[in-house]
């Protein structure tokens, strides 16, 4: 087979070394087609799988031309260089690739994503750029504030533009799209033309050349797929468990952010270190826990489709479809995180005997024969893939994960006098733990400290006589005599725990917003703190669980 050098594809010497230096020297199919159009100046559309070396497609051309020109820095902040993604995972990775190519030609580049404080960004912007890496919510929220201006862009690309269609991003696209110049290049990467997509290429890119790598439900051949049917969800956990306790790197996939979560804390707990990966998950928490995974400080990674879409991480052995994911895309983009770059890599679907007929649809669209096996966690098929077995970490060894996403606990903050404040996050309230008085607001809305014998104070979501009320300001907190209080979160259904409470009964203080909708059982609280989360509100006085909004109360109920 024949093979093409990225000298050969017209790639500057400069950049040439630069890749050279990080052992690439050959071209993937997707680059040796594109590179020529690119170089040249041309609109390109590519489709290729994941993993099949988009991200140096671009960026290569991206650099090659921009160098040319003077550079952005001490001008105001107006890019000449554009890279759209949908997640900020993604944008990072891009990022990561650009940046050793942008440092060799002398161009300065940024990253604009949400989820974190844009005043660095801004900083970085007005100390001038030449490439901008961003997710398009951030970047159009900065152009409607005037920090960015989009009339100086020369090249624009648009990275897995199918997932910005299934995340609800083409309006904001098609915006962003509008400020840039006609005149400029645009290269659009996606592994489908369907959802809107189409209306993007027709709109923005002239007389593009279009290069297909693959189909768009084709699947890389070094990749193995297999779906184990297990009796129950008893024998669904024990399998996931044994598949996530190889010595390689894998992946575990997970409908929702709460069974990501829980999963990681599950496999942790057995002596299989694991971090999440989703959406409740700050900035900081998800730099952690990828870069955690990314080193091999720990093997497992469990994630949600939408985080996940930005992790490039080599050497993943085995991606587990621990709930069939609900299409076929979700299933082919999920399994891409493994056999990338021509590696070889396993994808294990789990599934319920009653689940057999939608995992069938889903790989018949996803042009995947593969015949379901029953298994438990020790046949031989599962002993044979999972390989040699790491040694069992206890769980206060394991490498700490880095939780406390939106909706986790509070933070707690210094004492004083014996006293523990604390201070709200964005969605959460808990009580401090020692603290005597009434309620304090600090940070978060409507978090109290609470003490021995002391209410806690609320700001949202109080629960009286049996109904929710939201949206009241209460402001002190009466004591109780020998009953500890429960503090919650309506909507979520965490709750924290103080050394407060009512009098012969639950005081309850309700979480921002105070949406808790559905009757809970009448328990006593139980004393500990419990910030991070716990279970559902405990709510002594409720009576019928009815809820009413706007009404205002400014004493406790002791």
């Amino acid at each position: 087979m024949t093979t093409t050098t990225f000298a050969d594809l017209g790639v500057p010497a400069p950049l040439v070394a630069v890749l050279a230096a990080d052992g690439k020297t050959e071209a993937f199919p997707i680059q040796a087609d594109t590179l020529p159009d690119t170089l040249s100046g041309r609109d390109v559309l590519g489709r290729g799988k994941t993993g099949s070396g988009k991200t140096i497609a671009f960026s290569l051309p991206l650099v090659a031309r921009l160098s040319d020109g003077a550079p952005s820095r001490g001008r105001s902040s107006r890019p000449r260089g554009l890279v759209l993604a949908p997640t900020r995972e993604l944008a990072t990775q891009i990022a990561a690739t650009l940046k050793p190519l942008a440092d060799s030609a002398g161009l300065a580049i940024t990253t604009i994503f949400g989820g974190v404080s844009q005043s660095r960004q801004v900083a970085a912007l007005r100390a001038g750029v030449d490439i901008v890496v961003a997710c398009p919510g951030r970047l159009d929220d900065l152009m409607k504030q005037g920090e960015i201006s989009l009339d100086r862009i020369e090249i624009t690309v648009l990275d897995e533009a199918d997932h910005m269609a299934d995340l609800g991003f083409l309006p904001v696209v098609t915006r962003i799209m509008d400020k840039t110049p006609t005149g400029g290049q645009r290269m659009l990467f996606s592994a489908t033309l369907d959802n809107g997509v189409d209306k993007l290429v027709k709109r923005f890119l002239q007389n593009e050349a279009m290069h297909s790598v693959d189909e768009a439900t084709s699947h890389v051949a070094a990749m193995t797929h297999h779906v184990f049917e297990v009796r129950d969800a008893d024998a669904k956990k024990d399998l996931v468990t044994a598949l996530a306790s190889g010595r390689g790197r894998r992946i575990l996939f997970t409908r929702t952010k709460h069974q990501a979560k829980r999963l990681a804390k599950q496999l942790t707990s057995s002596g299989v270190p694991a971090v999440d990966l989703h959406g409740n998950l700050s900035q900081p928490a998800r730099d952690r826990n990828l870069a955690a995974f990314g080193s091999g400080e720990v093997r497992v990674l469990v994630a949600t489709d939408v985080a996940a879409r930005g992790v490039h991480v080599d050497d993943v052995e085995l991606v587990v479809h621990v709930d069939p994911p609900a299409e076929h895309k979700a299933y082919l983009h999920r399994s891409g995180r493994t056999a990338r770059a021509g590696s070889a890599g396993d994808v294990v679907t789990v599934m319920l005997t009653e689940q057999a007929g939608d995992v069938k649809v889903l790989l018949r669209n996803a042009a995947i024969t593969v015949t379901p096996q029953k298994v438990t966690a020790d046949s031989p098929a599962v002993t044979e893939l999972v390989g040699e077995r790491a040694e069992r970490i206890a769980p206060a060894d394991a490498p700490a994960a880095s939780g406390g996403g939106r909706q986790g606990g509070a933070q707690a903050g210094g004492g004083r006098s014996g006293a523990q404040k604390s201070g709200g996050q964005r969605r959460t309230q808990a009580p401090a733990g020692e603290s005597a008085g009434g309620g304090r607001r600090r940070r978060g809305r409507g978090n109290g400290s609470a003490g021995d014998g002391a209410g806690a104070g609320q700001r949202d979501g109080q629960q009286r006589d049996g109904q929710q009320q939201s949206g009241q300001g209460r402001r002190r907190g009466q004591g109780g005599q020998g009953q500890n209080g429960q503090g919650g979160q309506g909507r979520g259904g965490q709750s924290g725990s103080g050394s407060h409470g009512g009098r012969g009964r639950d005081a309850v203080e309700g979480g921002r917003h105070g949406t808790e909708r559905s009757s809970a059982k009448q328990s006593p609280s139980r004393g500990g703190d419990n910030r991070r989360s716990g279970g559902q509100i405990r709510m002594g006085d409720l009576v019928n669980g009815s809820t009413s909004r706007g009404l205002g109360s400014r004493r406790a109920r002791g």
